[in-house]
């Protein structure tokens, strides 16, 4: 075989038409062998014997797309030093662009023997682990364009893969639950009539199903474990995993973004599926553990910031590296439009406490590609000072949990929380406005995948998480929900009116808000898990959204759609700037463009707003009062809307009023069965008076 002396960049293994690159990173190791795995169990070992900046490089010709490597870390294991080097353990690429087979989890691929975890295990790891593969990065985009659509624009949708596509009656059997099928026309047909702009995938880069939850008959579902950071799941592609996982996520990208919709991944660069002390060897803990991850004083220990046994080590400046060419190879090779970074607060630890300066924000503010792209932080970890909501750097958006526990207060009947209300609903600006972002930072949401669906968020007070065998004691007990009079299934008329009700509360409230909606997959059919809120180990039915029958479900998902309608039609619900609570110049308007009344009409007072028990209120949005300017300069003019919010627990009068219009129409109401009125909506003039039910919201629109 033909060695050449290769190229220290870029890392991985990157194939030119005539043979392949390797080229991996280890201060640790003494040498690095790469071993050509072939189908017989046989491999060949190759020593990397060109070394730049730590970096160990050869190129092999003739090497081609499909071929199956790993490496072996020759060097010390000595633990109480943080050197955990194995040559018995075939280790995963770090830049491996794909990854065959699945771990079996036999103790050979630890680094230690059972029961003696501060002793070496030689037994070779090789015939039972995963291996990293070659892949051919030329793909037809053809005419791919990213859809750039702007976040005053942009409805989301959380999603799982396998979750969203398994049982859908239209797609083929062998198509379920992979790429594929987020590609299939009937996905997207779904996406595109629920108004939906980006497409939010739970984590596609490999994961790990961890040892604990194997033996216990279950897997990670969610899939935040992750082993490879440049490599699409393989268990989610429908024909194979030696690089054709990489083909078919580029063709649902491809589809998705020809119906128009981003594709914004999950990112999990906050730990790895090593895990803590007692964890396997899959990769970077044998390549070089002090280099990747956090470790304690005692350094044969990990600091976890995470819960899940470790942390990777924001100050290195490798892994920084290997975050951005991650970053920037899912960007311009795979064309995905922007990423959610899971418990992001730990990617600013960069020693002990969050820095908002850390070194990883530096980079992405100055990096061309990475910076152009959506970027959406889940702002807090389970360190100390991880909350760390409205903290985030003016380039990013959050997941604004703040949003969704006051919203969900409101509409369970919580005192006190109008004042707090009123601040979510128009964009948090206590969050967001003293370091100079715009409402659109707020990516706001009542469920995502991480606790109750929307529809058990109605009908259970308690979780119920005894099918992840941990005694319902996983998952958080805290949910603010309320079962609305029955725990679980009923066949009360009056418990189901309610439920239904509230989930049309939540919706509308949802696409009624400044900022960036964000729907999670299935509750627009009233997808349940049986009040299950942690239900990351289930693969399974319970999970999976079920996809309704014909009739099943009509009503919610028409009223999804037509409030996302409603948000799509009228700028006057999705501003790029806060309200000023006053007249706009230059709009030859006197009302200010945004009013707060108490059912009685009347503006609200400081007494108003503290009122314990007050649960209800009514805003004016003025469409003629927008500040911002349209794409040309020009004046955005809009519809006015009187948004009536009544969550106390008893009906209530509504008095129109007298001096913000004259004519109204009712083009909302959650009280109707199918809450929006069919054919033309009531008329209403200034002083009538509207009586809505208990926990129930009213839209009246007044024409521009």
């Amino acid at each position: 075989m033909q060695v050449w002396p290769g190229q220290a960049y870029p890392l991985g293994a990157t194939y030119d038409g005539a043979g392949t690159n390797f080229a991996v990173f280890s201060e640790a190791a003494r040498r690095i062998e790469l071993c050509l795995l072939h189908d017989d169990g046989s491999e060949t070992a190759v020593e990397l014997r060109e070394t730049d900046a730590f970096v160990r490089h050869a190129y092999l010709p003739g090497i081609m797309p499909g071929q199956r490597y790993g490496f072996r870390a020759h060097g010390p294991y000595t633990p109480e030093r943080g050197q955990r080097c194995n040559s018995s353990k075939l280790l995963l690429d770090p830049y491996a662009r794909a990854i065959s087979g699945r771990i079996d989890w036999g103790e050979a691929v630890y680094g230690y023997p059972f029961g003696s975890p501060d002793k070496r295990n030689d037994l070779d790891s090789a015939p039972h682990t995963m291996t990293s593969v070659v892949v051919n990065p030329y793909f037809d985009w053809g005419d791919d364009r990213p859809p750039r659509t702007e976040y005053h624009r942009t409805v989301i949708y959380e999603a799982h893969v396998k979750g969203l596509t398994m049982t859908h009656p239209a797609l083929p059997e062998e198509l379920r639950g992979t790429y594929a099928a987020l590609a299939h026309p009937a996905i997207l047909e779904h996406l595109t009539e629920l108004g939906v702009t980006a497409l939010e995938l739970m984590p596609v880069h490999q994961f790990v199903n961890d040892h604990r939850l194997v033996e216990m008959g279950l897997n990670n579902y969610w899939g935040y474990n992750t082993i490879g950071f440049f490599a699409p799941h393989n268990a989610y592609a429908s024909w194979g995993d030696r690089g054709q996982q990489v083909l078919e996520f580029k063709s649902a990208v491809r589809a998705l973004h020809e119906a128009g919709i981003e594709v914004i991944l999950d990112v999990v660069y906050n730990h790895t599926a090593e895990g803590n002390h007692l964890g396997p060897t899959l990769s970077f803990r044998g390549l070089d553990n002090a280099s990747y991850y956090r470790l304690a004083d005692d350094r044969r220990y990990y600091m976890d910031t995470t819960g899940t046994g470790n942390s990777l080590l924001m100050r290195s400046p490798h892994v920084l590296q290997m975050i951005m060419d991650s970053l920037r190879y899912w960007v311009t090779e795979m064309h995905v439009d922007g990423f959610r970074f899971d418990l992001a607060a730990t990617l600013a630890r960069q020693f002990h406490e969050v820095d908002r300066l850390s070194s990883f924000f530096d980079l992405v503010q100055q990096d061309p590609v990475v910076s152009q792209v959506k970027l959406i932080a889940e702002p807090w970890d389970v360190g100390e000072g991880g909350y760390q909501v409205g903290n985030f750097p003016p380039l990013w958006t959050e997941w604004n949990g703040k949003y969704r526990d006051t919203v969900r207060d409101l509409w369970r009947g919580e005192p006190r929380t109008l004042a707090e209300f009123a601040g979510r609903l128009t964009g948090s600006s206590d969050l967001y406005q003293d370091d100079g972002r715009r409402p659109l930072a707020s990516i706001n949401f009542v469920t995502c995948h991480d606790g109750f669906t929307l529809r058990d968020l109605v009908s259970y007070n308690e979780k119920h998480n005894e099918a992840n065998g941990e005694g319902n004691r996983d998952g958080e007990s805290h949910n603010r929900s309320w079962n609305c009079g029955a725990e679980g299934d009923s066949d009360d008329p009056e418990v189901l009116g309610l439920r239904n009700r509230q989930i049309r509360n939540f919706i509308a409230t949802l696409m009624l808000s400044q900022g960036v909606p964000m729907l999670s997959h299935g509750d627009e059919l009233g997808r349940t898990q049986n009040g299950n809120n942690n239900a990351y180990c289930l693969d399974s039915k319970l999970a999976w959204v079920r996809w309704p029958e014909d009739g099943e479900q009509d009503a919610l998902l028409a009223f999804t759609r037509a409030m996302a309608r409603l948000r799509r039609d009228h700028p006057v619900f999705r501003r790029r700037r806060f309200f000023h609570g006053r007249p706009v110049e230059g709009t030859h308007d006197e009302l200010s463009d945004i009013a707060w009344f108490t059912p009685e009409g009347e503006e609200m007072t400081r007494d108003d707003w503290g009122a314990a028990q007050a649960r209800a209120l009514s805003v004016f949005l003025n469409g003629h009062a927008i500040s911002e300017p349209g794409p040309r300069g020009e004046r955005i003019s809009d519809d006015s809307f009187l948004l009536l919010f009544n969550a106390s627990p008893d009906a209530l009068e509504f008095l129109v009023p007298v001096n913000h219009g004259q004519q109204w129409e009712v083009v909302v109401d959650t009280a109707l069965a199918e809450g929006v009125p069919l054919g033309t909506g009531a008329k209403v003039k200034a002083g009538d008076r509207l009586t809505l039910v208990d926990r129930s919201l009213t839209v009246l629109q007044r024409p521009a």
